[in-house]
C-alpha cells in the first residue's frame, strides 16, 4: 500500500514538473512579468531538484549504501550548480558568490535546525555519531578558512591589481577540491564517519531507469535554469530585493529544497546520522566542491570569479560553523538546540534582507 501511494505521488509530481516547465517557457515567450516567470521557473526547478534526489536515491539503493553516499555527494547539488553556471554566464557574479555562502548557511543552520526540532519534539533526546559530526565540523572550519583568506588578503595587501587575488582564489579552490576528494575517500572507507552502513533503502527502479530519469532531470534543470536566471535581474528590480539577498536566501532554497525535505524526514524518523549526512554533508559539498569548481568554470564562461566575499558573509558563515560545532560536538542534541540554529539563520536572513542594494 505504501509503495502504491509513493508511486502515485511520484506520478503527480512528474506531471507537475512537465506542466510547470512548459508554463515557464510559455511565460517567457509571451513576455509575462518577470516575477511571474521567476516564480513559475522556481517551482519547476524545486520539483526537478526533487526528481534528481529520487533518481539518485534509487540508483544508490541499487548499488549499495556506500556507493549511495558517494552518489549523493556527487549529485546532491546539481540543480544549484547548473543555476549558478547560467548565472555566471549572465554576469551575476554577486548572486553566484552569495549562493555559495547561502547554501552553506541554509543547510547547516536552517535544515539541521528544523531537523533537530522535528526529531526532538517526537523522540526527545537525540543521539548520533560523534565521529561523523566532529569530522564534518572540522571540514567546515577548513572551508571557512578557505573562504576567509582571499577576502582578508584582498583587503590588507597593497593595491597591485586583480592578478594576485585571482591567482590566490584559483590556488585555494584547488586545495579545497583536493580536500573534498580526500574527504570522500575517507567517508567511503570509514562507515562510522559517514553513516553509510546504517540504513539500507529498498529499490523500486532499475539502474537503467534511474540513469535515464537522472539524465532527463538534468536536461530539464538546464532548460529551466536559463529561464530562471534570465528573469533574476528584472525580478530584483521589480521587487526591490538585492542580488546579495537573492543569492543568500532565494537561490539556495530553490536549488536545495528536495534535500531539505529529505533531511527533515530522516530526522523525524529518528535517523539522525543520515539526516546530518544530508545537512552538514550538503554544506561541505557546496564549500569544498561546488564553490571551488565554479572558480574554474567561471574562467571558461569568460566571467572570472574570485573567492573574495563580503565581511558580513564571512562573519555569518564563521559564527554559523562555530554554533553548529558546539551543538553536535557531544553526539547528542534536542529540539531546543534546533531552535537555536534556526534563530541564528533568521538573524542572518534579516541582516541580508536589509543589506543595501
Amino acid at each position: 500500500m505504501r509503495n502504491r501511494r509513493r508511486i502515485g505521488v511520484r506520478r503527480v509530481f512528474f506531471i507537475l514538473i512537465v506542466v510547470l516547465t512548459l508554463l515557464a517557457l510559455g511565460a517567457r515567450i509571451a513576455g509575462a512579468p518577470a516575477p511571474l516567470i521567476f516564480g513559475v521557473a522556481a517551482l519547476a526547478m524545486a520539483l526537478l531538484a526533487w526528481l534528481v534526489g529520487v533518481a539518485t536515491e534509487e540508483l544508490g539503493a541499487a548499488a549499495g549504501p556506500k556507493v549511495s553516499g558517494v552518489l549523493n555527494a556527487s549529485f546532491g547539488n546539481i540543480a544549484e550548480l547548473i543555476i549558478t553556471i547560467f548565472a555566471l554566464r549572465a554576469g551575476l557574479t554577486t548572486v553566484v558568490k552569495a549562493s555559495i555562502t547561502g547554501s552553506i548557511l541554509g543547510n547547516m543552520l536552517l535544515v539541521l535546525g528544523l531537523s533537530l526540532i522535528l526529531a526532538g519534539m517526537r523522540h526527545g533526546e537525540l543521539k548520533f555519531s560523534r565521529t561523523m559530526a566532529a569530522t564534518n565540523a572540522s571540514l567546515l572550519m577548513i572551508a571557512v578558512i578557505g573562504l576567509a583568506v582571499p577576502a582578508v588578503f584582498a583587503r590588507t595587501a597593497p593595491p597591485v591589481g586583480g592578478g594576485p587575488i585571482e591567482h590566490l582564489s584559483i590556488g585555494v579552490a584547488a586545495i579545497l577540491l583536493l580536500a573534498y576528494a580526500l574527504s570522500l575517500l575517507f567517508f567511503f572507507q570509514t562507515p562510522k564517519a559517514s553513516g553509510a552502513e546504517l540504513t539500507k533503502v529498498d529499490t523500486e527502479w532499475s539502474v537503467q531507469r534511474s540513469v535515464i530519469v537522472l539524465a532527463v532531470a538534468a536536461v530539464g534543470i538546464t532548460v529551466v535554469s536559463d529561464v530562471l536566471v534570465d528573469a533574476i535581474r528584472p525580478t530584483l528590480a521589480a521587487t526591490g530585493m538585492s542580488e546579495l539577498f537573492a543569492g543568500i536566501i532565494i537561490i539556495p532554497i530553490i536549488g536545495n529544497i528536495a534535500e531539505h525535505v529529505v533531511g527533515m524526514q530522516l530526522a523525524y524518523q529518528n535517523d539522525m546520522d543520515f539526516s546530518l549526512v544530508i545537512s552538514l554533508g550538503s554544506s561541505l559539498q557546496i564549500a569544498l566542491f561546488v564553490g571551488p569548481l565554479l572558480v574554474f568554470l567561471s574562467l571558461l564562461v569568460g566571467n572570472p570569479m574570485d573567492l573574495v566575499f563580503t565581511p558580513l558573509e564571512l562573519v555569518t558563515v564563521g559564527f554559523g560553523v562555530l554554533t553548529v560545532a558546539l551543538v553536535v560536538s557531544d553526539g547528542e542534541s534536542n529540539w531546543l538546540e534546533g531552535v537555536e540554529l534556526v534563530a541564528v539563520y533568521a538573524i542572518v536572513a534579516l541582516a541580508f534582507l536589509f543589506y543595501p542594494r
